[in-house]
């Protein structure tokens, strides 16, 4: 491992992403989803957008720096296996299980009472709450593996490519440990300016690591499966896509309990993460969990 490199990396990430945070919220926006404010709303989905082209920019100019092929060995790859598909078709079946983890959560209810429920349902009266689940799902499994999946392209050429690769030699859950944790505490100032956690900005910070560190053993044990760096960023903006269906049934609303960046979107990952690991021990047979990445 190259640490001036690693550092230099490290720098081109967060030191831009600290000043976009500063600069969205003397700007007014915010990232959070219950914002009523349309001008803040809009300025913080053009800063958060903005945001996940920070990573691959860092990248390129750290290849640049040190003289390496910018995207060279990064892990591009269009090769189409199964793992695409099934890395895929996977993200809307976890949105449902944590939806359902989501309602086992102490206090937590179903409703479809949800305002963004009851604006659907006025709009289109025939629709019921499992029509609008379903083209939820539909509609982000087509956004997730397009536009969606483009933005998530400059986070994942950082965090499953250039990491992976400067990382080297080490053991598969070491690796996802340490990208984890840098991409859990990269997201810091859109935390604090309400994305994902609203009503907990601060201790998001600390769920958000967590989430990241239950997510990335997943995105790059696919990541090693199907050769290529573009899956995680297919799983990543279709996960994205879709795990807002998690909460737009559930009642009370708790940020730090329901959806997939609360306690049951991070126990369903961490299910996961131990069928995948039963999977590769048992039936694979390549053995990626023991193996150095």
């Amino acid at each position: 491992m190259n640490r001036k490199k690693l550092i230099t990396f490290l720098l081109f990430t967060f030191l831009p992403m600290m000043g976009m945070g500063l600069l969205m919220h003397y700007c007014g926006g915010t990232t959070s989803f219950k914002t009523t404010d349309p001008s803040a709303a809009l300025k913080g989905f053009l800063f958060g957008a903005g945001a996940m082209l920070i990573p691959l920019l860092a990248v390129v100019f750290t290849q640049l720096i040190f003289k390496d092929p910018v995207l060279r060995g990064l892990g591009i790859s269009f090769k189409i296996n199964r793992w695409w598909w099934i890395g895929w078709l996977l993200m809307p079946v976890l949105a449902l299980a944590v939806l359902g983890m989501s309602l086992l959560m102490p206090g937590v209810q179903w409703t479809a009472e949800g305002e963004a429920v009851e604006a659907a349902m006025q709009q289109m009266p025939w629709l019921g709450p499992w029509s609008i689940i379903a083209i939820t799902l539909a509609s982000g499994l087509l956004s997730g593996v397009t536009i969606n999946a483009v933005f998530a392209f400059g986070e994942e050429i950082a965090w499953r490519g250039f990491l992976v690769k400067e990382l080297k030699g080490r053991k598969f859950l070491a690796v996802a440990m340490i990208i984890g944790v840098i991409w859990g505490l990269w997201h810091f100032p859109l935390i604090l300016n309400g994305h994902n956690y609203p009503d907990h900005p601060v201790a998001g910070v600390f769920m958000m690591v967590l989430m990241c560190l239950a997510l990335t053993p997943m995105l790059l044990y696919f990541r090693r499966k199907s050769g290529s760096v573009v899956v995680p960023a297919i799983m990543h903006g279709t996960f994205n896509a879709v795990v807002g269906v998690s909460i737009l049934f559930v009642t009370p609303y708790n940020d730090l309990l329901v959806g997939g960046a609360g306690l049951a979107g991070i126990v369903v990952l961490l299910a996961v993460d131990v069928c995948l690991f039963l999977y590769d021990r048992f039936v694979s047979k390549e053995r990626i969990f023991s193996a150095e990445v």
